[in-house]
């Protein structure tokens, strides 16, 4: 994603489509389209395609380029590297985060309580709030490591959100989360979201064994 104030390469351009779901594992990517769509000419287009190609995000079927899907050992190798960047930035987040970045996070907190029936504006906001962590551990070399893991999350195709009851219990487990930062007990953190990303990737796995088993 950008993070400056100029406007968006193309690459960044269909990075953020990707990440906002505008399009899913699986959507064919057409050159001349995206080219009208951003307005812009299909050169930069074609190499940002090449670029994200080589990077994993898409991938070729056939002759054409689709968003790239994870498999079971993808998923898996994911959450694993996810739980520990995110379990470093709770850690760090707990000793640097500012009083004003605490009160953020318990705002987002409050809100999401008004969402937890509406999965897909939860997992917006879900992006949001640990966003935010990984800002307050205020280590921008994890922060780059954890965009590109978010990034990945993209990649999936479904929110485990929209599990039953996993919103309501997502959001009291971003309480715990945000309840140990505050206390500046850097341990109860890391153990917080570990326990968080662990339950989301069980609650992942059952809907694909569901989704597999009909």
């Amino acid at each position: 994603m950008a993070t400056g104030t100029g406007p968006k390469d193309a690459h960044e351009l269909l990075l953020e489509a990707i990440d906002q779901g505008e399009f899913r594992p699986g959507d064919r990517l057409v050159e001349s389209e995206l080219a009208e769509r951003f307005g812009v000419s299909r050169t930069p287009i074609r190499e940002a395609l090449q670029r994200l190609e080589t990077q994993g995000v898409l991938s070729r079927d056939g002759r054409s380029l689709v968003v790239s899907s994870l498999d079971h050992d993808q998923l898996g190798e994911l959450y694993v590297v996810r739980a520990e960047l995110e379990g470093l930035a709770a850690r760090l987040a707990a000793q640097h985060a500012a009083p004003e970045e605490v009160r953020v996070l318990w705002e987002m907190v409050r809100k999401d309580r008004e969402l937890v029936d509406r999965p897909d504006a939860l997992a917006r906001t879900n992006k949001r709030f640990h966003r935010q962590i990984h800002l307050a551990s205020h280590n921008r070399y994890l922060i780059q490591q954890l965009d590109m893991v978010h990034r990945a999350m993209a990649l999936m195709a479904h929110t485990s959100l929209a599990a039953p009851g996993r919103g309501p219990q997502s959001v009291d487990e971003h309480e715990a989360i945000v309840r140990a930062i505050g206390d500046r007990d850097g341990g109860a953190a890391d153990a917080a979201i570990r326990e968080h990303i662990s339950h989301a990737f069980e609650t992942r796995l059952l809907r694909d064994a569901e989704r597999y088993a009909v």
